[in-house]
Formats: C-alpha cells, structure tokens, sequence
C-alpha cells in the first residue's frame, strides 16, 4: 500500500503540465501549436516570452524536488522509485494522453533531491556544452550521460544503474531531435 502511494503520488506529481496551463494563463496559446509542440520549458521558450519559459523551467523542477525530496527522508529506500514515477509522469502524463515533455527540468529537480552536488554537475555540463553547441538538446542529452559516468569514477556516489536508465528515458525522449542533430535539422536555442 505504502509503494503504491508513493508511485501515484510521484507519478501524479510529475505530470502536472505546467507548461501547458501556464502558456494558457498568460499568453493564451495551446503550447502544444508552437515550435516542437512539446509541453517543455524549451518549448515554452520558443514562444518568445522568457519569464513564462522560466517560470516552467522551475516548476518543473520543483515538481520533481518536492515529492523526491520528502520520500528522501521519510522513506529513503524508495527514493529512486519516487524519482522514476515523477519523471515518467512528467513524460508520460495522463491528462494529456500520455504525451508530454521531455524530462530535462524533472530530471534537474530528481538530481538535486537526490545530490545537491549531481545538480550542479549536470547543470556545469550542460551550459559548457550548450555555450559550445547552442543546441539546448545536445546538452541534455550529453549532460544525462555524464552523470552516470561521473558516478561510475566516483565511490562517493552510488546507483549508477539508476542514471543509467534515466539516461536511456533521456535519449528515448530526445529521439527526433537526435535525427535532427544528425541530418543538421535541428533548431539553435536562444536562453537569454
């Protein structure tokens, strides 16, 4: 009963479309007719109004840190379920037919909940490789991979199978865009 709850309540948690409502709120668009038509704050971005791809940029990962944080320390044998079941959420939300974004923001939150110290790692990576590239994708996807090999040289950390999979649901969800960075179709991204 008690994985249960935690598996809906992070599931539940993780598939609140922030990107959606708040689009919705302030700009009066379905984001889902705009750029990728993912319900992302990369996609939020693109509608040119930074405040509100920013302002889902951070609920989104709060959305993930707020359940992972409180199963960290009342129920720290789940923790790695809680912060499965908040990014499949996320990915996969019921409300809207299972089609949501792509789990970088979510992700963020998991790692911070998780190791403050994994957060800004990923983060460090991610702005190196996108200051490098300007493709926000790239960076999401390279800075998922660093991580758990970061943890695989590091005896501090532990789980790397875990990251390994969040990893893999990553790549999964990035899978057009990784067509796109190979046929040289893929969108520059501008975050300022």
């Amino acid at each position: 009963m008690e994985l249960t709850l935690i598996i809906s309540i992070s599931y539940l948690m993780g598939s609140i479309p922030f990107g959606l409502i708040l689009t919705k709120i302030f700009l009066k668009k379905d984001i889902r007719d705009v750029g990728s038509g993912n319900i992302g704050a990369t996609n939020v971005l693109r509608t040119g109004n930074k405040a509100v791809g920013y302002l889902t940029l951070t609920l989104d990962v709060l959305k993930a840190v707020t359940p992972v944080l409180y199963i960290k320390f009342y129920f720290p044998e789940l923790v790695y379920i809680s912060s499965l079941s908040v990014f499949l959420g996320h990915v996969f939300p019921i409300w809207l037919k299972f089609k949501g974004g792509k789990g970088v923001a979510t992700y963020l939150g998991i790692l911070f909940s998780i190791n403050y110290i994994l957060g800004i790692f990923f983060i460090f990576s991610w702005l190196i490789i996108f200051y490098v590239s300007k493709y926000s994708s790239l960076g999401s996807i390279l800075s998922s991979l660093i991580i758990p090999i970061f943890i695989f040289f590091n005896s501090n950390y532990e789980n790397e199978y875990f990251f390994i999979i969040m990893f893999v649901l990553i790549l999964f969800t990035h899978r057009e865009n990784v067509k796109r960075l190979i046929n040289k179709e893929e969108s520059k991204t501008k975050i300022y």
